[in-house]
């Protein structure tokens, strides 16, 4: 009887190492690993609100694959777009509190979410523990390089004149807020059309869909290279690296437009700090290294990194701040 309660211990210890979980803690065994030693096969799945291609998506993934050489272990994106990443937002407030699913989260959902819809099925502040700054970034407002505009009067003008060609397109509160703010602005008559990802309207952009957008860096560099997309204006206080000739929207007479948007790294709120401690260290840890860096410029994004107490602090602060914006431009998006 001894013997076979052994074997039965045995066969539970050997089940929660297979499941990646620490015997007696229920604590996943990689959060006390060293870094690049494999403990469970089990996958980390990185959420991500939008569709392959936009810039939440191409940032989890350079994440991903550090993340996976660092733990020894399989971290993986999953897009659940929609609604604004609204569908993926709750799914991880309501995941297992056990590090293996983790949300890629952006402005959008997790500070201009709350400004602009009157209920959502999470709350940012007390469903989720910030765990990394990833990158943050101004947006560019941009044109197909074959429109009949070069400046941001020639395209308010334009659509002005052309109201049936007047639209813009977005995939998230941000986007839809900050154009918002801008028509507000200029007077410019632009009908909103909506994308599950900001690759997808860059691409709507190139291909004449709408008549421009405000954008993450991260999706639109590639077409900037390539020649497709002209940037009139962008929404930072300072000059820009990768575009010292376009002017911010401060100097092009829109100055409610001076911002910038970041993404970053969550864990559902009940999360057990040692897990996001070593979350919070291996992410920061990856964005200091200069291969990283360096792809994170190019893309035309500033790196990230902080502490969690900043990164928490500056998500509390902007809540507020975007609900007076959207109040005071009566933009409810219900």
């Amino acid at each position: 009887m001894r013997e076979q309660r052994r074997a039965t211990r045995r066969g539970v210890v050997a089940g929660l190492t297979a499941a990646g979980l620490t015997a007696g803690t229920g604590m996943p065994v990689w959060a006390q690993s060293e870094p690049g030693q494999r403990f469970s096969a089990r996958p980390i799945r990185l959420v991500v609100g939008f569709g392959p291609g936009g810039g939440n998506d191409i940032l989890a993934r350079l994440v991903a694959q550090k993340l996976s050489e660092r733990l020894g272990q399989p971290v993986l994106v999953e897009n659940k777009p929609g609604a604004g990443a609204i569908i993926a937002t709750e799914l991880v407030a309501k995941a297992a509190p056990d590090g293996y699913t983790l949300l890629v989260g952006a402005t959008g959902a997790m500070t201009i979410n709350p400004a602009v819809y009157g209920k959502l099925p999470y709350d940012t502040l007390r469903d989720f523990a910030p765990i990394a700054l990833i990158a943050s970034f101004p947006l560019l407002l941009c044109v197909k390089a074959a429109a009949p505009v070069r400046t941001l009067a020639e395209l308010v003008a334009y659509s002005k004149a052309h109201p049936a060609e007047a639209n813009y397109a977005s995939s998230s509160a941000a986007f839809q807020l900050a154009t918002e703010l801008f028509k507000m602005q200029t007077g410019a008559p632009l009908e909103h059309v909506a994308y599950k990802s900001s690759g997808e309207m860059v691409m709507a952009v190139v291909g004449g869909e709408v008549l421009m957008a405000l954008a993450d860096a991260p999706a639109v560099a590639g077409h900037i290279k390539a020649g497709r997309i002209r940037v009139l204006a962008h929404t930072a206080s300072e000059p820009l690296r990768e575009h010292p000739d376009v002017p911010a929207m401060l100097q092009a007479g829109v100055p409610e437009l001076n911002l910038r948007l970041w993404s970053g790294l969550f864990a559902p709120a009940a999360t057990p700090e040692a897990i996001v401690e070593r979350l919070a260290k291996e992410v920061t840890a990856i964005i200091a290294e200069p291969d990283v860096r360096e792809r994170l410029v190019g893309l035309g994004v500033d790196p990230g990194g902080g502490s969690r107490a900043q990164f928490a602090a500056q998500i509390a602060a902007e809540i507020p701040r975007w609900t007076s914006v959207a109040k005071a431009a009566n933009i409810k998006l219900d």
